[in-house]
This record gives structure tokens, sequence and C-alpha cells, in this order.
């Protein structure tokens, strides 16, 4: 972003020098700022935290897919076949993708991911008993065969 402020500042800030005159017009350019990256990106990280790494995963492979649709109503941009197919090869790899199981055989569940990603984003480090005590847990509540 800095590289981008620095590259441009010489060509646009003639042209721009009449917005910062009004007021109505600064005020939509901060609205335009703050609801095409400020907001998408507090969500992103609000359903990461929430959401299990399959499912967060899959919305955002549907978002091309998205803004296809979007741009096509909107704008009338058609897609080409080409670029149909590569949004349909990124939605089919991210549904038909299954998770490697741990170390103990079977993946976390998505409760256990979920909490575990919601202490990374507050900034704590995860326990590393935490994989020891669901290692145990689940063979624990295995039946022995």
């Amino acid at each position: 972003m800095l590289i981008a402020l620095a590259a441009a500042t010489p060509f646009g800030i003639v042209p721009a020098a009449r917005a910062f005159a009004h007021p109505a017009w600064l005020l939509w350019g901060i609205g335009v700022g703050v609801c095409s990256s400020v907001i998408p990106y507090v969500t992103d990280q609000l359903a990461m935290a929430r959401l299990p790494r399959a499912t967060f995963s899959l919305m955002l492979a549907l978002l091309p897919a998205a803004a296809t649709v979007i741009g096509l109503i909107v704008l009338g941009q058609v897609p080409t076949l080409c670029e149909l197919a590569g949004i349909a090869l990124v939605i089919a790899g991210v549904a038909v993708h299954r998770d490697r199981p741990g170390r103990d055989g079977e993946p976390a569940t998505a409760s256990q991911q979920t909490a575990e990603s919601q202490a990374q984003s507050r900034g704590h480090r995860p326990d590393p008993t935490s994989s020891l005590v669901r290692l145990i847990d689940l063979r624990n509540s295995t039946p022995d065969r």
C-alpha cells in the first residue's frame, strides 16, 4: 500500500486536490475506502475464527463465482469459457479436498479447530498439552477391539 501511495501520488495529487476542498466528496472517499477494505477484512477475520477450516475455504472459493455473477449483472461483463473453467476448477478443488488425519489418526473436530483459531486470533499461543489431552480423550473414547 505504501509503495502504491508513493507511485500514484505524483500523478494523482493535482486532479484530486479539488476533492479535498469539498467535505462531502472527502467523506465519500473515506466511505469507499472503509467499505472496500476494512469491512471485508474484519468479516473475513470473524468468519475465520468461527467457521471450520473447510467451510471457510469453500466460502473463499465461492468469491470468484459471486464476483463473476455480479460483474455479469451489474457491469455486463461476460466471462470467457476459460474464466468459467478456472472458477469451476477452484470450487471443485476445494469441494473435494479432504484434510489429512492428524498424528492421532483422526482430524480435529470443528469445535476444536474453532477454539484453537480463536485463541490464536487473540494472540494466545496454542497450548502444547491440548493436543496431548485431545489424543488421550480420543483413545479413551474409542472402544477397544
